[in-house]
């Protein structure tokens, strides 16, 4: 598995992005755009054979990416997400009311 790449795509509705390996749909993250300057993370999933490799990590990093570009703040509704934005201090910055 370890030489397996795996890429990220944004949804063609511009709401989610997939994790893709060797043509296969490995992950998804979904979020709904709030206003102009907000959106919720409302769901994140990956295959068991691809959980703990970072799929999930890296399809947050995405969301929280887009979120950048667009100068947006994130709400988290989905428990990973919410996870993810705890432990790392990375999405501080594109944290909606920033309160660690």
């Amino acid at each position: 598995m370890s030489d397996k790449t795996i890429s990220y795509d944004i949804f063609p509705d511009g709401l989610g992005f997939y994790a893709n390996c060797d043509g296969h749909h490995v992950g998804q993250i979904t979020f709904v755009r709030v206003g102009i300057d907000k959106m919720i993370i409302d769901h994140t999933d990956v295959s068991d054979e691809f959980r703990h490799k970072h799929v999930g990590l890296s399809l947050v990093r995405c969301a929280a990416n887009l979120a950048r570009n667009q100068r947006r703040k994130i709400i988290t509704m989905c428990p990973f997400a919410s996870a993810m934005f705890s432990r790392y201090p990375e999405f501080d910055d594109v944290r909606f009311l920033n309160a660690r």
